[in-house]
């Protein structure tokens, strides 16, 4: 099968490549930045193209022809500070992907919606597939992906293309711990200081879910094997609480209310001290619990890891920077990222980074 894959070099989609490439798909990788050594540069059949583009509709369509599945996993929640253009990443982009690809002729169409679709929770009682997807409205990243979720409604409504929506947890996997050192830890900060962290303030009512990169790439190789369609929620068995996360870290757990974490955040985030949007919080505190019952039913999928090893393996590779070989998951170096920083300015402004 040919797959294309837009957004093929970042946390989900360097997973899905490695999966697709060794299960003896046809990948055609695109990105803003591919690969241009390396084994990631062995994976695939590779195009730049930024889905943000004027063109992007037409190059993506050229690239696109013959393909039996497309997957569009582009979406940004830096720079931070630029809502405008993380809308026209998220949703234009999505919107560029989704019509090349019906240019092009192509079949079926995975889209990556998330957790943060789905609105805040009423109970914790875990949701199917069919709970509102209202989206978090302080949060951009997830009113975008609301947003989204319209704009496949309406394309089903249609009938030009099949479509299938992933919804997965937050995703864990050491490769992943450069790309969200630069995301969202402080860059003044050296990641020797993570590792060694006395305690940590968290509310101790936190709780997620987590699914390691290769189920999740499992999930949606059997999604395109299978040519299906709607939405599926994939999360790992269990959930990570505070002391969880405590443990891992080697620090000692202490209760920070969310009230006083979000403010600290916003203070934080609005002085440029810290990049990630204090909303983040919002949509943590609120997030309803997926229930993964209809992947397993229909796809006959399920996790290997918990979501305890996720999120273990996620934080290990976040103390110690390690990467991958693509520029999106490139290890984190503390003194060039601050080099960086003072040529270019912090990754919340940045289009690419």
């Amino acid at each position: 099968m040919r797959v294309v894959v837009v957004g093929a070099t970042g946390n989900i989609g360097s997973g899905l490549v490695d999966l697709l490439a060794a299960d003896g798909h046809e990948v055609v990788g695109v990105a803003r930045r591919p690969p241009t050594a390396g084994w990631a540069r062995q994976q695939a059949e590779w195009h730049a193209i930024d889905v943000t583009s004027i063109d992007a509709v037409e190059e993506l369509a050229a690239v696109m022809r013959g393909a039996e599945a497309v997957v569009h996993l582009v979406f940004g929640f830096q720079p931070s500070h630029d809502s405008r253009y993380l809308r026209q990443l998220d949703i234009g982009g999505t919107r560029a992907s989704l019509d090349a690809a019906i240019v092009a002729g192509v079949p079926h169409f995975v889209d990556f919606s998330s957790l943060g679709a789905f609105s805040p929770r009423a109970d914790d009682d875990p949701v199917d597939e069919s709970y509102p997807t209202g989206g978090n409205t302080t949060l951009p990243y997830s009113r975008h992906k609301a947003a989204v979720e319209r704009l496949l409604d309406g394309e089903e409504a249609r009938g030009r293309i099949a479509i299938a929506r992933m919804r997965p947890s937050l995703v864990g996997h050491r490769a992943s711990g450069g790309s969200l050192l630069r995301y969202t830890y402080p860059v003044w900060v050296p990641t020797l200081v993570l590792r060694h962290l006395p305690v940590l303030p968290l509310d101790r009512g936190f709780r997620a879910q987590f699914v390691h990169i290769e189920d999740l790439a499992d999930a949606v190789v059997r999604v395109l094997e299978q040519r299906a369609t709607g939405a599926f929620n994939i999360a790992g068995d269990g959930e990570v609480r505070q002391p969880d996360i405590a443990a891992i870290l080697g620090a000692r757990p202490v209760h920070f209310p969310w009230r006083w974490l979000r403010g600290l955040a916003a203070l934080s985030w609005a002085l440029r001290l810290q990049a990630v949007d204090p909303g983040w919080l919002d949509l943590a505190a609120a997030a309803p619990r997926m229930s993964t019952e209809r992947a397993r039913r229909e796809l006959g999928w399920s996790p290997r890891f918990d979501a305890a090893a996720a999120v273990t393996e996620a934080l290990e590779g976040m103390m110690h920077g390690a990467g991958k070989d693509t520029p999106a998951l490139r290890p984190r170096h503390w003194a060039r990222e601050l080099l960086d920083v003072l040529r270019r300015g912090p990754v919340s402004y940045r289009h690419v980074i």
